[in-house]
């Protein structure tokens, strides 16, 4: 065995490692990770949303099952490469989409079915409370799903006694804490920057708003209660052990960080917690933040402001449809490559596809996509409906469609960024992006650097996501000195000999995105006739 097989090992055993396992949209992630910060193992399980009752929604069978599965893979790998069974671990953190809603009675029992950020039914609701509190609540926040069901007389409220997110809900199963991270409660209710806590005047404002109502509880007791970066959230139960390792061998005890929300873990995972610093991260879904100097000079519908794991402030842009159409497409050659006797890899078809994108028209040749599989908030649709059109003169090969379908993944997000840099003048030195499109090098970061106008970079470390990025706040949560931000932890000794590749925004590719965004801009009538009228 070699030498640095024997010290992974014996970290292994003594328990010198940090577990992170993030609930992707589309994969669940375990990710064990050593006291360099390097992944020894890893483990996933496969999921998708559905769509029951007119909500998007995961059931708890599959979120149970996802946990087990991906932590036994995680497990087994560790077995196999180092010939250890794992009994303890120094620190672990869980993570998931933000927002959404899941409401427990006090029995514990789910009370309605896990909303997740993906439902757009909460428009309404958002309106009046973003009014309420002159401040932006987005349709996927959970006080917006919650006031929702308050205005559409839903007969589980009597009943309610606590609401969290889906990460808030994995802890409180495993430590029995009701606790949550600052980052992901961001994503619940409004944050009070100068108390690190719920904004206490709007608070305030929504119990009174409400009051007529007279419900049993008041909204500051059915929150999650609010922990920062680096703290202590709980430790594992013995039920807890049982639950997370389905062969018992993982003993109780081990401390847990504060769970958060997939923004915060991108955050960490990119190296992008300091102000005039930002990420995105591209999935089902499309997110950039950038922390940000100073406030917005006015809300805006399309701006979320939430926080770093550490509390700081940040513009979120999030954009519900990113990568689901172009999956779709690809799985459509891959069918075609298939029928004609050609067995393709998912790398070889991505790249070789992805790339085609780089011989195309700056603007994708006059093209037209819209890659709207639910609605999306930043263009005011409910619901979508993924559409392709073109004219009788647009430039159509397999170059361009290419192109489309990647402009078309950045379009809304493109929209809320221009928001930013165009109108309130935030200043961005850089963007680190991260998610599974980067596999494929050069040609993602080239579509965003053009759809933003800044440098984007990938890191060595980008295809290990969010679940690497939990463990790091697991790890610093057991291995920060007293007066070290999180800041600085992640740029003296996790991103330190980490490399990146950076690329500039090319200028052709920044006019041709600049057409191309006008042309989507004025193409949503075609969206929006599409929803009303491809009714199956």
């Amino acid at each position: 065995m070699k030498t640095n097989q024997i010290n992974i090992k014996k970290a292994i055993a003594k328990g010198e490692t940090s577990l992170g396992i993030e609930f992707g949209s589309t994969r669940i992630k375990a990710v064990l990770i050593d006291d360099r910060f390097e992944p020894i193992a890893s483990g996933s399980y496969e999921w998708e949303n559905r769509l029951e009752d007119d909500f998007w929604t995961y059931n708890l069978v599959d979120i149970i099952t996802g946990l087990q599965t991906a932590y036994s893979e995680m497990k087994q790998e560790v077995e196999r490469n180092y010939g250890i069974t794992i009994r303890t671990i120094g620190s672990i953190g869980f993570s998931a989409m933000m927002h959404g809603y899941m409401a427990f009675d006090k029995t514990g029992e789910l009370l309605v079915p896990f909303r997740t950020w993906r439902n757009t039914t909460t428009s309404i609701a958002a309106k009046e409370l973003t009014d309420l509190f002159q401040f932006n609540i987005p349709e996927r926040w959970s006080i917006a799903h919650l006031y929702q069901a308050i205005l559409n007389e839903e007969k589980h409220l009597s009943r309610v006694d606590y609401i969290t997110t889906l990460a808030g809900f994995i802890h409180w199963l495993l430590t029995g804490r009701k606790v949550i991270g600052i980052g992901d409660a961001s994503g619940m209710f409004p944050i009070d920057e100068s108390t690190k806590n719920y904004n206490g005047t709007m608070i305030k404002q929504f119990d009174e708003k409400i009051a007529d109502k007279e419900f049993s509880w008041k909204l500051q007791d059915i929150l999650p209660k609010v922990y920062n970066g680096g703290e202590q959230a709980g430790t594992l139960t013995e039920i807890g052990a049982k639950i997370l390792d389905r062969s018992r061998n993982l003993q109780p005890g081990i401390p847990l960080c504060p769970p958060e929300g997939d923004a915060g873990t991108g955050m960490v995972a990119t190296n992008s917690v300091r102000k005039r610093t930002g990420n995105v991260s591209v999935g089902t879904s499309v997110f950039s933040m950038i922390v940000l100097e100073k406030g917005l000079s006015k809300v805006y519908p399309e701006i979320d402001l939430v926080t770093t794991p550490s509390g700081s402030p940040v513009a979120m842009v999030h954009a519900n449809n990113c990568s689901s159409d172009l999956n779709a497409w690809l799985g459509l050659f891959r069918e075609f490559s298939e029928a004609m006797g050609q067995k393709l890899e998912s790398n070889q078809l991505f790249e070789v596809m992805l790339n085609k994108a780089l011989e195309a028209d700056p603007d994708g040749g006059g093209l037209l996509s819209y890659g709207y599989f639910s609605g999306e908030n930043i263009t005011g649709l409910e619901k979508g409906r993924p559409l392709f059109v073109r004219s009788p003169e647009s430039n159509f090969n397999l170059a361009n469609f290419m192109r489309t379908h990647l402009f078309t993944a950045f379009g809304a997000l493109k929209i809320g960024m221009d928001i930013l840099t165009k109108k309130e003048n935030v200043a961005i030195d850089g963007i680190l992006a991260h998610g599974g499109l980067f596999k494929t090098p050069i040609v993602g970061q080239k579509i965003i650097a053009a759809a933003m106008n800044v440098p984007v970079s990938v890191m060595a470390t980008a295809g290990e996501g969010g679940a690497w990025g939990m463990a790091i706040l697991a790890s610093y949560m057991k291995n920060k000195d007293q007066n070290v931000s999180l800041e600085d932890f992640l740029d003296k000794k996790v991103f330190e000999d980490v490399n990146g590749m950076e690329i500039y925004p090319d200028g052709m590719d920044v006019k041709g995105f600049e057409e191309f965004i006008e042309r989507y801009k004025k193409g949503l009538a075609i969206e929006e006739a599409a929803v009303a009228n491809l009714i199956l």
